[in-house]
């Protein structure tokens, strides 16, 4: 089925993004609180460079508070994450530098590469190092990459290095790309918390099949945006 709305994410350098798990549910309040589009028996179909995407509003007053997101499903395939390697990458030695990280490579929407460290990832130089895996050689089209913590099964916690935005304070599809690199290693249950430093979201994931995202969507300003002089401004 196509979608109702059509999202596209651009990063701050100019590049897209194929999905965002934060950005499509503060889109999804976007269009439902404004009532562009309606949920159609409690979802809403999304577009998204990562195909269509549901999203299930929990509205309180009129208006979006939070959302569960239908992620799609994971896969570790190189073509398909891009690797440019023939084997899976499943806690697999990567050089970085000086350094060897071990990672699991996937793609959900936008593909990842989670490092699952016992180091604190408060202490990890994810500034100097992420660079260096976002342009690794095996990775043709950049990557996202990810570092985590199991704090227990039921907790993660991770820090997050964007494809054309560096270290990020949240990102869904990160999230949802640590927990499934730790889910496939039998680090954790099926449903966890992910703290982050702009705080938690909830993925669920049972070694198969489709991720779900939940988070909360708020509105923190409006604005409007002026392209230049001799166009409309659009809000």
């Amino acid at each position: 089925r196509t979608g109702q709305v059509r999202m596209r994410v651009f990063n701050s350098d100019g590049s897209e993004a194929e999905m965002s798990g934060n950005g499509i549910r503060l889109f999804a309040k976007f269009v439902l609180d404004r009532n562009i589009v309606r949920a159609e028996a409690g979802a809403l179909r999304i577009e998204t460079g990562g195909g269509i995407r549901v999203v299930w509003p929990s509205m309180r007053g009129g208006v979006m508070v939070a959302a569960r997101v239908a992620m799609g499903a994971p896969t570790f395939e190189p073509q398909q994450i891009p690797v440019d390697t023939p084997e899976r990458m499943i806690q697999t030695k990567l050089a970085v530098g000086d350094l060897e990280l071990v990672v699991t490579c996937l793609a959900i929407g936008n593909p990842h590469a989670v490092a699952i460290l016992e180091q604190d990832v408060e202490t990890f130089a994810l500034a100097e190092l992420g660079p260096l895996v976002q342009n690794h050689r095996l990775f043709p089209n950049r990557i996202n990459f990810e570092i985590v913590n199991v704090l227990d099964p039921e907790h993660l916690r991770v820090r997050v290095f964007e494809r054309g935005e560096g270290e990020t304070a949240s990102s869904g599809t990160g999230s949802t790309a640590a927990m499934i690199a730790a889910r496939s290693a039998g680090l954790c249950a099926d449903e966890v918390e992910v703290q982050l430093r702009g705080g938690t979201l909830s993925v669920a994931w049972p070694g198969e099949g489709e991720a779900f995202l939940t988070g909360p969507a708020v509105e923190v300003f409006s604005g409007i945006w002026r392209r230049n002089a001799s166009q409309n401004s659009i809000g």
